[in-house]
């Protein structure tokens, strides 16, 4: 029942058009697409920034940890199993989103995933398992989330972890920070930190 319901929740979005899909730039799934529901603030990565987010972090995500929070489509979640991470954690409050999200995983055969459905600040201070080598953090642009998270995670990451922040302005790098890579594509702006040593 729960896996139609997340299916309809998907064929709706597809419904809507090519906007409402995103398509797997690398790896196992190469050229598959994801679907995913109408939602306000819900932006995925565009292709462009997702291949320079993936080739700064070496095209290859075999054996790391990754969260991503956040998630939405999941198309930096789905794109880092599909280049071989271990595990990958996806946090989504949106229940159609998280529909989606599950429907997408069982049409892609995704296995070394988990869906947390529910708010992202509340399941990074609750947070007790192995650290995470990787961290996307990319929530609505016009949310203070981004801010709000950084302090949260230095302590669940695995030594040399990258996090990934995507935002609709340049992001004042927050102390005990180190901005390793930044860009700029139309109205995203994309950054790559380490934490400081």
């Amino acid at each position: 029942m729960a896996r139609n319901m997340a299916r309809n929740t998907v064929q709706k979005g597809a419904r809507s058009g090519a906007r409402n899909s995103v398509r797997i730039i690398g790896g196992a799934w190469r050229s598959r697409v994801v679907r995913f529901p109408e939602a306000s603030g819900l932006r995925p990565s565009p292709d462009r920034v997702r291949e320079t987010l993936f080739n700064w972090l070496g095209q290859d995500l075999t054996g790391l940890a990754c969260l991503d929070l956040f998630a939405g489509s999941g198309a930096l979640g789905f794109e880092a199993a599909s280049r071989g991470a271990s595990a990958v954690v996806m946090v989504e409050a949106a229940r159609d989103a998280a529909e989606a999200l599950r429907a997408n995983a069982g049409l892609l055969g995704a296995e070394s995933w988990r869906l947390v459905a529910g708010d992202a600040l509340e399941f990074l201070r609750a947070y007790r398992g192995a650290p995470f080598d990787v961290v996307f953090v990319d929530p609505p642009f016009a949310s203070d989330l981004a801010g709000r998270v950084l302090p949260l995670l230095p302590g669940m990451l695995a030594a040399d972890a990258k996090v990934y922040v995507e935002s609709g302005k340049a992001l004042d790098v927050p102390q005990g920070w180190r901005l390793l890579k930044q860009g700029k594509a139309g109205v995203v702006h994309y950054h790559l930190l380490g934490v400081s040593k």
